[in-house]
């Protein structure tokens, strides 16, 4: 796997685990957190909802669905 593919799948999976431990966030909460575009948040939360992990409740929102996935470390 090339090194930008496994960094952007760690951001992806950090955004995920960052929505499901504090329930409903914005997408700004998001960048602050991460320090990244919105434009790179929003292309990661496509990734998420097109693979029904979050959805969006309201614009600018978002939070995690109850789908079950694999954890590993």
């Amino acid at each position: 796997m090339k090194p930008s593919t496994n960094r952007m799948l760690t951001r992806i999976k950090s955004v995920y685990l960052f929505i499901r431990q504090n329930g409903t966030v914005t997408t700004q909460d998001i960048v602050d957190e991460f320090g990244i575009t919105p434009r790179t948040i929003q292309r990661d939360l496509n990734v998420l909802a097109y693979n029904d992990l979050v959805i969006s409740p309201s614009r600018g929102q978002w939070k995690a669905t109850n789908k079950k996935i694999k954890r590993t470390s």
